[in-house]
C-alpha cells in the first residue's frame, strides 16, 4: 500500500519521527504473556526516566489497561490535531478502550486493519525514547501489517516453553526474518524448570538473541491491575533483569 492509496500512511509517518525506538511485542498465539510483558516492559521503562509509551494494538481483546489497574471511561485523550494520549504510571498510554469502553468489538480482518491505521494516524506521541506496541497475537494480516507502518521497528517475540507455543513460534520467526525484521530477541515466558534447549536451539537456529526467562509465578495474576503488588513479585523481578539488557542494546545501537 502506497501513501496515493491511503493518505494516513505519512500522517502515520510523521506522528512516530520523534519516537527513537518503536519495539514491538508479538507472539505467534494468545495466552502467553504478551501484553502483561508489555505494559510492565513499558512501566520498567518509565521507571528508568525514559520517555515512554505504550500503545496496545490488539484491537478485538484489548487488556492493557486491565494491568495498568484504569478505568478507560474516566480517562480520555486530549483531542488536539488529533490525540494526545494521557499519561498512566509516567506512561503515555493509548488504547481503543478509551472509545469502545469494556463493550466487544466485533471486527472482520480489514476492519481491524483498518482501526490500526486510523488509531496510529491521529495519535501524537510528541518525543518519546521508546514506544512498545502491544501487538495483535498471531500471523494475521493485522499482526503482520502493524510492522509495515512502522519505522524500523525492534520486535520482541514472546513463548512460552510449551509445545504448541514452540510449533507456532517457529513460524513467526520464519516469517519475520523473511521481512528482514530486526529482532530483539525472544522472552521465555512461564518457564517451569530452569532450562529449556529447545528454546536455545531456536535461536540459534534463527540467530535470534535469547533475552532471558520468566518463570511462571502463580501470583502475578493476583496483582494484576494493582502496580504496588506487581512490583513485588517474582514476574516483575525477572522482567527488571530482561529490560535492563534491552536498554542496554538500544543505547548500545545510540538510539536512545
Amino acid at each position: 500500500m502506497t501513501y496515493s492509496d491511503d493518505p494516513r500512511l505519512l500522517v502515520i509517518e510523521n506522528r512516530l519521527r520523534r519516537v527513537k525506538n518503536i519495539v514491538p511485542i508479538m507472539s505467534s498465539k494468545g495466552g502467553v504473556g504478551k501484553t502483561l510483558i508489555a505494559t510492565l516492559m513499558a512501566l520498567l521503562s518509565a521507571e528508568n526516566g525514559l520517555r515512554t509509551g505504550l500503545f496496545d494494538l490488539d484491537i478485538t481483546d484489548p487488556s492493557a489497561h486491565i494491568v495498568l489497574g484504569i478505568d478507560p471511561s474516566k480517562i480520555q485523550p486530549i483531542e488536539e490535531k488529533g490525540v494526545i494520549p494521557p499519561k498512566i504510571h509516567g506512561i503515555k498510554f493509548m488504547t481503543v478502550t478509551y472509545y469502545s469502553q469494556e463493550n466487544p468489538i466485533p471486527l472482520r480482518g480489514f476492519e481491524i486493519d483498518n482501526v490500526i491505521r486510523e488509531l496510529l494516524a491521529i495519535t501524537q506521541w510528541g518525543e518519546l525514547d521508546i514506544l512498545f506496541i502491544d501487538t495483535p497475537p498471531g500471523l494475521s494480516d493485522e499482526s503482520l501489517d502493524v510492522l509495515t507502518y512502522l519505522r524500523n521497528p525492534k520486535p520482541i517475540v514472546v513463548t512460552t516453553p510449551s509445545p504448541l507455543s514452540m510449533k507456532s513460534i517457529e513460524k513467526l520467526l520464519t516469517v519475520l526474518i523473511e521481512q528482514g525484521i530486526d529482532l530483539l530477541g525472544i522472552v521465555e515466558n512461564m518457564v517451569l524448570t530452569k532450562t529449556n534447549n529447545n528454546i536455545y536451539s531456536l535461536c540459534k537456529k534463527f540467530n535470534v538473541k535469547y533475552i532471558g526467562r520468566i518463570p511462571y509465578d502463580p501470583e502475578i495474576d493476583k496483582a494484576i491491575g494493582d502496580i504496588n503488588s506487581i512490583r513485588n513479585t517474582l514476574f516483575y523481578k525477572y522482567l527488571k533483569e530482561i529490560f535492563k539488557q534491552i536498554k542496554e542494546k538500544l543505547i548500545y545501537d545510540e538510539s536512545i
